[in-house]
């Protein structure tokens, strides 16, 4: 079941992201997950494949969001620092790849509104539960901001597991470590039926437990 708006404009991502997405997924991302990786991805038939969408997952890695949406089968787009979007050619490519640009310090408000503009285009958007990387890939304090933008959208919610990435780089080394990641999807969650907090906080932490119910199966 999908919970979209009746304002959503889109039900897929511009064509031209679309395309890019596939060429750099098939080119690059897909065989370093599961070549070098020796990447397995379980659970892919939960992700709906058109209607925005908010993906939640735990973060240990930079290379988490390319994994991630080559793991959905589908764009995700994520926020990135404003920075980024100075930087010939990158800026495009990482716009094309759907990362949307957000002030260093700015307010959650910034970002949120970022988010749902996305999300109006028809996009997946993800969101890192903990807000930044964590060691060991779990989550230990999940925000409430996914809640709150699939609330304002009234859009569902996907938990994804990130397994094994936290070990990709050695401390010390700039060379990501062939080990074997494992990223399992899960069922749809349904978004909050307000943007009360009371339902945003019981919405992220069934959220956070479907992540570590994903994360405890292990390889």
């Amino acid at each position: 079941m999908l919970w979209n708006s009746p304002d959503m404009s889109r039900d897929r991502e511009p064509p031209v992201n679309l395309l890019w997405y596939h060429l750099f997924k098939w080119s690059v991302v897909s065989p370093v997950l599961g070549l070098y990786f020796r990447g397995r991805v379980y659970g892919a038939e939960q992700v709906p494949k058109t209607g925005a969408l908010v993906v939640v997952a735990n973060h240990a890695s930079d290379f988490d969001p390319p994994l991630l949406s080559a793991a959905v089968r589908r764009p995700v787009s994520y926020m990135a620092k404003e920075e980024l979007f100075k930087v010939p050619v990158l800026s495009q490519a990482i716009r094309l790849y759907g990362a949307y640009p957000v002030k260093r310090g700015s307010a959650d408000r910034s970002a949120i509104r970022e988010a749902l503009k996305q999300l109006d285009q028809g996009w997946a958007v993800g969101v890192f539960l903990q807000g930044t990387r964590t060691p060991d890939g779990r989550i230990p304090d999940p925000k409430i901001g996914a809640a709150l933008i699939a609330a304002k959208a009234q859009v569902p919610l996907l938990p994804v597991s990130l397994w094994g990435t936290h070990r990709v780089f050695k401390k010390g080394s700039a060379i990501p470590r062939p080990v074997p990641l494992t990223i399992r999807i899960g069922a749809p969650i349904a978004p909050p039926t307000s943007t009360a907090r009371a339902g945003l906080e019981a919405i992220t932490t069934q959220c956070a437990t479907a992540i570590h119910h994903l994360h405890r199966l292990g390889r």
